[in-house]
């Protein structure tokens, strides 16, 4: 069967360069085509901005593989079927995928590893989502790692990245048709079909505004990154205000790009500068990767932790229902401007800065004290970059429950952190527009302003802007108690 065609199985890998399984398939020198499946059995659906990301994503990768001689094959059902049949419909030689890490996702990977191979098919599997796979990285016991810092000592320890690989040349003759004609009958979907919107509710044009999915987008914004701002990343990287961040996680999330191009790259351009002076931003820059890295390593040992703290004693914790509140953070009208910039960032462009995440989620849980399974869901949703692995460990990381947690007297005052990470106002004016012509020393904390300034500002306390949900000092103080109690 050395000549019959390979089958890559696409999922968290979508692009040609750097991705190990493709250039496999490339080297063993029989057509490849591609397949995504539409999982209609995952335990958890992509959320919406997801939805509306993988779509241009997958007509990105359908671009690169015609224009590499092969073809991008979608298929909607359940992968343990789908993928056995259409090899068995082109009489597929080999099946090769990257992998994924979650227990549903492994599970699924061994069952159609052993049913492929019993077929007489060559069955591959490999890594380009991780710079580390997680069970490489232990503790001197042999454990699984709690804490970030030593995990990424270690990670860094075990010898340089691997490096990565350049995208095959070719991948058939482009002459797909007859294979494609064996799978009439098959559940097939176009890239458009992952998401369709209504031309007069289309959400996802703030989406398309702030961001351009696909591979070619991926390398662009990491260029831009190491040419214009990694000279500057480590001072301003928590400044909302700026422009001061790579935004590739979306990127990173599908799979646009890998973590070891992205390390390669930085490595290259802290080589080239020669002067040393970019060393400590690209040693920052890097331990961003070693987060999600960090992350991946706890989704393979807490597989439940979307749903399920990581610290046990935090099942008992005395959560309040308040829907009200809840919709007025989901929707940036909680009286706090720095939040309600970030949460109406997220609505508008399915993205929001790291240092205002952290704010938004330390409002939510510790001054409403609203269960932090809450707001990773709406995150899962409503973000661009939405990971099962860096999303809930983030979550837990806020709310204190997760193996490396934020101490849980860290609670986030959100007037001081808008004064700190944006000083003139100007992220603020950005999202919440009704505060535009409030002067600088009074936008993070509108309800103290005279009312002199507000009245210049055309600002009506409770009706042009909310009031604040809860008084900061009181929520603190019920946060630290109820904190301490458990």
């Amino acid at each position: 069967m050395n000549n019959n065609p390979t089958v890559h199985w696409f999922r968290t890998d979508l692009r040609l360069s750097d991705n190990p399984a493709l250039c496999w398939a490339a080297e063993r020198g029989a057509p490849v085509l591609g397949l995504y499946v539409v999982d209609t059995t995952a335990t958890r659906a992509p959320g919406g901005a997801s939805r509306w990301w993988l779509g241009q994503s997958l007509t990105a990768l359908a671009e690169a593989l015609a224009a590499a001689g092969s073809a991008l094959v979608i298929l909607k059902g359940d992968p343990a079927a789908l993928l056995p049949e259409l090899a068995d419909r082109i009489s597929a030689g080999a099946v090769v995928w990257n992998r994924r890490y979650g227990a549903a996702d492994r599970a699924l990977d061994a069952a159609l590893k052993t049913r492929l191979r019993q077929s007489g098919r060559l069955v591959q599997s490999f890594n380009s989502h991780l710079l580390r796979e997680p069970w490489e990285v232990r503790s001197a016991a042999g454990q699984p790692m709690k804490v970030f810092t030593p995990f990424w000592r270690a990670a860094r320890a075990m010898g340089p990245f691997a490096p990565p690989c350049p995208a095959p040349a070719r991948l058939g003759d482009g002459a797909s048709a007859p294979l494609l004609a064996c799978l009439d009958g098959l559940p097939r979907l176009a890239p458009a079909d992952i998401l369709r919107v209504p031309a007069h509710a289309d959400w996802t044009l703030g989406l398309g505004q702030a961001f351009r999915p696909g591979e070619a987008a991926a390398r662009d914004l990491l260029a831009q990154f190491l040419d214009e701002i990694l000279e500057s990343y480590t001072d301003d990287r928590d400044r909302p205000d700026r422009p001061a961040t790579s935004r590739l996680s979306p990127h990173l999330a599908f799979g646009e790009i890998g973590p070891r191009q992205i390390a390669a790259a930085t490595a290259m351009a802290e080589a080239a500068d020669g002067s040393g002076r970019l060393s400590r931003h690209a040693e920052k820059f890097l331990a961003e990767l070693g987060w999600r890295e960090f992350s991946y390593h706890l989704l393979y040992s807490s597989p439940a932790m979307a749903d399920q703290p990581i610290a046990a004693k935090f099942a008992a914790f005395p959560w309040q229902d308040d829907p009200a509140a809840l919709a007025a953070w989901q929707r940036g009208r909680t009286g706090y401007p720095i939040v309600d910039a970030g949460m109406r960032q997220l609505w508008q462009t399915g993205w929001m800065h790291n240092r205002v995440r952290m704010v938004v989620a330390s409002f939510l849980i510790k001054h409403l004290q609203i269960d932090w399974r809450e707001g990773e869901r709406w995150f899962w949703d409503t973000l661009v970059d939405a990971d099962p692995a860096s999303n809930p460990a983030s979550w837990q990381w806020v709310a204190g429950c997760g193996a490396d947690a934020a101490p849980y007297y860290r609670i986030f005052n959100p007037v001081l952190q808008g004064l700190k990470f944006d000083p003139d106002g100007a992220y603020v004016r950005c999202f919440v527009p009704e505060l535009a012509r409030l002067p600088a020393a009074h936008i993070h904390a509108p309800w103290l302003a005279p009312a002199a300034v507000l009245a210049e500002a055309g600002i009506v306390p409770g009706q042009t802007y909310p009031a604040p949900i809860v008084d900061h000092s009181a929520a603190r103080a019920r946060a630290l108690a109820v904190y301490q109690a458990l």
